[in-house]
């Protein structure tokens, strides 16, 4: 399956709905995570707060492919996406493992991904390097076999996506 988390509403090629899922997460109730870690003792792989975010991550897990359409603000994902991301934890387990001489979570039945990211709103080279290195970071944590940031002037956010998703149907 194919995701595409978006902080924007888009206007995208026709997708199918079979094999491809648009998710505007603007438009989406989805709370902060508490950092409780009921979704890995109490209801392990399910979050205890009981919103849209429920919906969403799950659709991350069982993707093999991933477009994550975000502002950037200070080297980071905007509030939005940064928001549903840190509520995705229900994906991973507690348990720790070594990958390249680093500590990570093991995941929960999530499949590897391809990612893009094809990001807007950075105000400079530096806070581009910033927010490539966070998305390396994640991605060796989230089960990235492979990714890319694609930093793109706002105004041409929703053909930088169309060309993703075109290339994706390509397949």
């Amino acid at each position: 399956m194919n995701l595409i988390l978006s902080d924007r509403q888009l206007s995208l090629p026709p997708l199918n709905p079979d094999h491809t899922r648009f998710i505007d997460l603007s438009g989406l109730t989805i709370a902060n995570c508490v950092g409780c870690f009921g979704c890995w003792t109490r209801t392990p792989g399910r979050c205890v707060i009981r919103d849209d975010a429920v919906r969403v991550y799950p659709l991350i897990a069982r993707s093999s492919r991933l477009l994550y359409v975000t502002r950037v603000r200070y080297g980071c994902y905007d509030l939005p996406m940064k928001t549903m991301l840190e509520r995705a934890i229900p994906v991973q387990q507690a348990f720790i493992r070594l990958l390249d001489g680093e500590t990570h979570h093991v995941q929960r039945r999530v499949l590897p991904k391809q990612a893009v990211i094809p990001a807007y709103g950075a105000a400079s080279p530096e806070e581009e390097a910033v927010f490539r290195d966070l998305v390396a970071r994640n991605a060796r944590n989230m089960s990235f076999s492979q990714w890319r940031v694609r930093f793109v002037p706002e105004h041409q956010l929703e053909q930088a996506a169309a060309e993703e998703v075109t290339a994706w149907n390509a397949f």
